[in-house]
């Protein structure tokens, strides 16, 4: 198969970086993003630093990478922040958007015009289970989910009659640093009792089906919202 070039926002570390690094073994030409000026990527990786709650940012990376022939997108970059409803400061409410829709969205734009013109692409919109459902204090995150299923719902049924597929991927509770952090021992503990198999996922099961939806294998798949979460949002 002739090599690709596959972009991956927030591709430093979790989820994004074993993206990044499954997509390369496949002989993918991979570009991943990050925010520190001298980031880590997977080795064999090219680097581009963008903080995508910066709107000027974003806008001059999206006209950057119109030029870039981008073959595969993976929006993998988001943030998150839980609050009170009645608590959410707006500027943190407006940052998650930036972050996890309105930067997916710029993007898309600037690499469906070459997708267009070659008569394939894929593009893979990483959301969350709290783009599905949803629980207290996260108002802002599943806002900016729901929202971002709702864009690849619409991008897919535009653009599948040139070659071109849009998903979202919705994973569950994956066993990173983030998650760890956040939760500590005894909410990891909890959770692992309300996730039917058991267990939290691993990113290498989120990577794997990423890059699966994000080749040649993948023919018929699109605007779909598909969760990996071991069973959990369906008890």
């Amino acid at each position: 198969m002739t090599a690709r070039t596959a972009l991956i926002t927030g591709g430093t570390r979790g989820i994004g970086r074993a993206i990044a690094e499954t997509l390369l073994k496949r002989g993918e030409t991979v570009i991943v993003t990050g925010t520190k000026p001298n980031g880590e990527a997977p080795a064999g990786c090219a680097y581009e630093t963008v903080d995508f709650s910066d709107p000027k940012a974003t806008s001059n990376f999206a006209d950057r990478i119109a030029d870039m022939k981008i073959d595969i997108l993976i929006n993998n970059a988001g943030i998150n922040k839980i609050s009170p409803f009645a608590e959410i400061d707006p500027k943190d409410f407006a940052k998650i958007q930036a972050v996890n829709v309105t930067a997916p969205f710029l993007l898309t734009r600037a690499v469906v015009p070459h997708m267009r013109k070659q008569g394939w692409g894929r593009i893979v919109n990483i959301s969350s289970i709290w783009g599905k459902i949803s629980r207290i204090q996260r108002a802002s995150y599943s806002a900016s989910k729901f929202a971002i299923d709702g864009m690849t719902t619409a991008l897919a049924a535009e653009v599948a009659k040139d070659g071109i597929l849009a998903n979202c991927i919705a994973p569950g509770f994956i066993e990173t640093e983030l998650t760890q952090r956040m939760l500590g021992p005894e909410g990891l503990a909890q959770v692992v009792q309300e996730i039917p198999m058991g267990r939290l996922g691993n990113v290498q099961e989120i990577a794997t089906f990423a890059a699966w939806l994000a080749g040649p294998e993948n023919t018929y798949i699109s605007g779909q919202n598909i969760a990996i979460d071991g069973g959990f949002t369906r008890v």
